[in-house]
């Protein structure tokens, strides 16, 4: 299960001007969607601005792979940008705030990277959006100085809502050459067509202005200029898991059955057709009879364990948990900890519950107080149903303490 936290999918209607019905139905993974900012609840200079990106490039001693920069297409060798952090950091790979002046006043894009890691607006923004859509999500800023491209024709093999904080940016939007691409299916990989693809007449042609968003599902071309004044917008890129995750996790449980584990014959050359039709035969038949009795709990456990490692949930405070557990009262107000998810597995006399690279057991007795925690609803230890009052307190200090629990 996951905790989404507060209700209703704020993150995501402000990056779409229709429903979140219909962008569910007609958009995600099908086709590209232009929002004005008319037409949307507000900008996105809350998220990110200016002084954000010069406290984050000054203050915050950025390394890389969390900050890069590109010019004319090219990305840049980190020794252009980026020098030792001085007496007592001990890292030679810190953002330099004068070198990064330098190469934006020559022209140059600074792409800062995994800003869902690294600044809280965006931390708190991604979680909620992965909540509402279910997939992992991740964010990176583009700063682009004017009249210039930062990267050249090419497409992502994640999807992402583009999303115009300052100055104007011109994007040339044009069909994929691979549909719905993997990760291993990137666009340099095929080069000759992206460039073909992006020659041709334009799918959509648009400049974007501060508030608007875009929304471009995986494989869609797309280059991006700025124009008559520095350009700043977000790429929220959203993981989606697909059908061939699906096809990996029924994959990996007909590994279990006994007659896809069979030695094919000695003696014989393999490499024949005639020789190994008839194997190929037996083979799909009993892969076919192993994937009509797939336990689809199984399945669902495996694409759990993938989200888990993907998706990252709302921050924990380490000091101010342990200081919520120790002066912890049954009457103090508790919630489920947003974009966490975990598994609940029983056991003869145990409660477990399974998080990212961890276990939490539990007494059977704290069943009913476990379902109780996992409505998301606001909960007090006195309120945790079928436990003692010193029983309650213990279950709750637990969970407060394993980042289960946070204050409400």
């Amino acid at each position: 299960m996951i905790s989404r936290g507060a209700a209703g999918d704020p993150a995501l209607s402000r990056c779409v001007a229709c429903g979140v019905d219909e962008f569910g139905s007609e958009y995600w993974g099908r086709a590209p969607l232009l929002s004005r900012a008319a037409e949307l609840a507000g900008g996105f200079d809350d998220l990110l601005d200016p002084s954000a990106v010069d406290e984050l490039i000054s203050r915050r001693g950025l390394r890389t792979p969390f900050a890069r920069m590109a010019k004319d297409g090219n990305v840049l060798p980190p020794s252009t940008y980026t020098r030792g952090g001085g007496a007592g950091a001990g890292v030679g790979d810190q953002m330099a705030d004068d070198r990064v002046l330098a190469l934006i006043a020559d022209g140059a894009t600074l792409v800062l990277q995994a800003l869902h890691r690294t600044w809280p607006p965006l931390v708190a923004f991604a979680t909620d959006l992965a909540g509402a859509l279910g997939h992992p999500v991740q964010v990176n800023a583009y700063v682009t100085p004017r009249q210039n491209q930062g990267f050249a024709p090419h497409y992502d093999v994640h999807d992402v809502f583009v999303l115009q904080v300052a100055g104007r940016k011109r994007w040339t939007i044009h069909q994929p050459v691979i549909e719905a691409p993997l990760a291993d299916q990137p666009w340099q990989t095929c080069r000759e067509q992206v460039a073909a693809r992006a020659s041709e007449p334009a799918l959509l042609d648009a400049v974007l202005e501060p508030g608007d968003a875009l929304y471009l599902p995986r494989g869609t071309i797309h280059a991006a200029s700025a124009l008559g004044e520095t350009s700043i917008h977000l790429t929220v890129g959203i993981h989606p898991v697909t059908r061939s995750q699906l096809v990996r996790q029924l994959m990996q449980a007909a590994q279990h059955d006994p007659q896809l584990r069979v030695s094919l014959p000695m003696g014989v050359d393999l490499a024949d057709p005639d020789v190994l039709a008839p194997h190929v035969t037996e083979t799909v038949a009993a892969l076919v009879r192993c994937l009509d009795a797939a336990d689809v709990t199984e399945i669902g456990r495996g694409v759990g364990d993938l989200l888990r490692r993907e998706t990252r949930p709302e921050p924990l405070a380490p000091l101010a948990q342990l200081a919520l557990a120790e002066r912890l009262d049954g009457q103090s107000a508790l919630r489920l900890r947003t974009g966490l998810r975990l598994r609940v597995d029983g056991e003869a006399g145990r409660v477990r519950l399974v998080l990212l690279g961890r276990t939490i057991e539990l007494p059977a007795a704290a069943d009913a107080a476990v379902k109780a925690v996992l409505t998301g609803d606001v909960i007090t230890p006195a309120g945790l149903p079928g436990l003692d009052p010193g029983e309650q307190l213990t279950v709750a200090r637990r969970l407060v303490r394993e980042g289960v629990l946070v204050l409400a």
